[in-house]
């Protein structure tokens, strides 16, 4: 049986039975409820969702994935890291790391004259049709 998201747990694995052929996502953003939609939006396509509170635990555990994830997904506005900051951290291991930026704080300027981009932007709040289709464009490529 799949494992249930907590509310309670921090970091949440949503692999479902183990289908090596299910595009691994990790999702970053310190609001549970936010982890909660990506889940429930991603799930559906396809997707193993593993859901993370804290980015720098997220990175600890991107540097340790053999496969990689083929996507992540992370909030720029975080308590200890910033989604710019996780994005270099993440592409020094893996400089063709697909990422999408999510953010309800700031636009795309903030990465404008950053060495490092994220491979798409995403407004929140969002609708969860738009997450699905940029997430399945990025898959894609």
């Amino acid at each position: 049986m799949r494992e249930r998201f907590r509310m309670s747990q921090p970091d949440a694995n949503h692999d479902a039975p183990s289908d090596a052929n299910q595009p691994l996502v990790f999702a970053i953003d310190d609001e549970p409820m936010l982890l909660e939609l990506v889940v429930m939006v991603l799930e559906p396509l396809g997707c193993r969702v593993r859901t993370f509170r804290d980015p720098a635990t997220a990175v600890r555990a991107f540097s340790l994935a053999d496969p990689r994830p083929a996507l992540i997904v992370t909030d720029f506005a975080m308590h200890n890291m910033n989604g710019m900051d996780l994005i270099r951290e993440c592409r020094q291991i893996n400089p063709q790391q697909k990422i999408l930026l999510v953010s309800g704080t700031v636009d795309e300027t903030i990465y404008r004259n950053s060495p490092v981009k994220p491979d798409a932007f995403l407004a929140k709040p969002y609708p969860a049709k738009q997450l699905a289709e940029l997430v399945k464009s990025l898959l894609a490529r």
